[in-house]
C-alpha cells in the first residue's frame, strides 16, 4: 500500500474514496489526491465497470518507444518478445510508512475542514449571487408582463372612447340633418302657402278694380285678427327653459308648429307633442293638430305650452 492512500486512510478517509483520487490524480501525490477528495466529496464514485479496461500489462508502448526497446534489445545481443513491448508496473515501495500521530492526524482534518468549509461558503456565495440574478430576471419578466397588460388596457380603454366620441359626432350630425330637413320642409310649406295665397289675393283684386272707381276712397279698415296673414307664437316648453318665439303664416298648421318645436328641441317629437293655449285655456286635439293656426283661432298673436 502507498504512503498517500495510508496517510489518507489515517486521516479517516474512505478507501474506496482514496483509490478513486489516487487513480484520478495519477498518484500525482498526497495533496493533489486531498484536493480530489474535498472536490468531490458530494459525488458519487464512479462505476468500475464503466471504465475501459486497458488489460493487465498497462497501456501498450507506442510506436516509437517499440522501436526504441527493440533497437536496444537487439544491440545488447538478444531477441525481442512481446513481453518486452509492454509497460511493466513499478513496485510498490516496501519502506514502512511512520503513521500520523493523533495530534498530526486532528491537524490534517482540521487543514482539510477548513478547506471544505471555505469551499462551501465560496459555493454558497455564488450561489447566493445567481440566485439575486435569476431573481431579478424574473421580477423583471414580471414587471414587463405587467407593463404589457397595462398597455393594452390603455389602448382599448382609448378605443373604446374614441368610438364614443365618433358615435356621438354621428348622433349630432344625423340630428342636424333631420333638423334641416325639417327647415327646408317648412321653408317650402311657407312658399307654397304664399304663392297660392298671392293667386287668391290676385284675382280679388282684379274683381275689385272692375268696380266704378268715381266712389270717394273710404278710410283704411283695421285688420281683424281672423284676417291677419301672420302669427306670432311663443311656445312655452314643459322642460323648463328659454321659451321659443317665432312668426308663422296664419295657414300654418299645428302641426307646422310641432316640427319647429322638435327641431328645436329633441325631447319633443313631431307625432306626440302636444299643445295648450293659456288664455283662453284650451289643449288642442289631434284632430286640431291638421287645422290652421286661424282657423284654431291662434291669430294674430298666442302662447303656448308645448309637452
Amino acid at each position: 500500500m502507498s504512503s498517500d492512500k495510508q496517510q489518507l486512510i489515517a486521516m479517516g478517509f474512505d478507501p474506496a474514496r482514496i483509490d478513486w483520487a489516487l487513480k484520478a490524480t495519477k498518484n500525482a501525490g498526497l495533496q493533489p489526491a486531498m484536493d480530489h477528495l474535498l472536490e468531490n466529496s458530494d459525488n458519487a464514485i464512479p462505476d468500475p465497470s464503466t471504465q475501459i479496461s486497458s488489460g493487465t500489462g498497462g497501456d501498450d508502448l507506442d510506436e516509437d518507444d517499440q522501436d526504441a526497446v527493440t533497437a536496444h534489445i537487439k544491440k545488447m545481443g538478444g531477441t525481442v518478445t512481446q513481453s518486452d513491448l509492454v509497460p511493466r508496473e513499478f513496485e510498490e515501495s516496501t519502506e514502512e510508512i511512520k503513521p500520523l500521530t493523533d495530534e498530526e492526524k486532528k491537524a490534517k482534518l482540521q487543514e482539510l475542514r477548513e478547506k471544505l468549509a471555505q469551499k462551501r461558503a465560496v459555493q454558497g456565495k455564488e450561489d447566493a449571487k445567481s440566485n439575486k440574478a435569476n431573481e431579478a430576471l424574473r421580477r423583471k419578466a414580471g414587471q414587463d408582463s405587467g407593463k404589457i397588460k397595462e398597455d393594452l388596457q390603455l389602448k382599448e380603454a382609448q378605443k373604446d372612447a374614441d368610438k364614443k366620441k365618433r358615435d356621438k359626432m354621428e348622433d349630432q350630425k344625423a340630428r342636424a340633418a333631420i333638423k334641416a330637413q325639417i327647415e327646408t320642409d317648412k321653408r317650402e310649406r311657407a312658399e307654397k302657402t304664399a304663392r297660392e295665397k298671392a293667386i287668391r289675393d290676385g284675382g280679388s283684386s282684379a274683381s275689385n278694380s272692375s268696380v266704378v272707381g268715381a266712389a270717394p276712397a273710404k278710410p283704411a279698415v283695421a285688420v281683424k285678427s281672423s284676417e291677419a296673414v301672420e302669427t306670432r307664437l311663443q311656445v312655452r316648453l314643459s322642460g323648463g327653459g328659454t321659451p321659443l318665439t317665432k312668426t308663422f303664416a296664419s295657414d300654418s298648421t299645428l302641426i307646422d308648429v310641432a316640427e319647429w318645436v322638435a327641431s328645436e328641441s329633441l325631447a319633443y317629437d313631431v307625432s306626440t307633442v302636444t299643445f295648450a293655449s293659456t288664455f283662453p285655456r284650451k289643449t288642442f286635439s289631434r284632430a286640431e293638430m291638421s287645422r290652421s293656426l286661424k282657423d284654431n283661432g291662434l291669430t294674430p298673436s298666442a302662447v303656448l305650452m308645448a309637452s
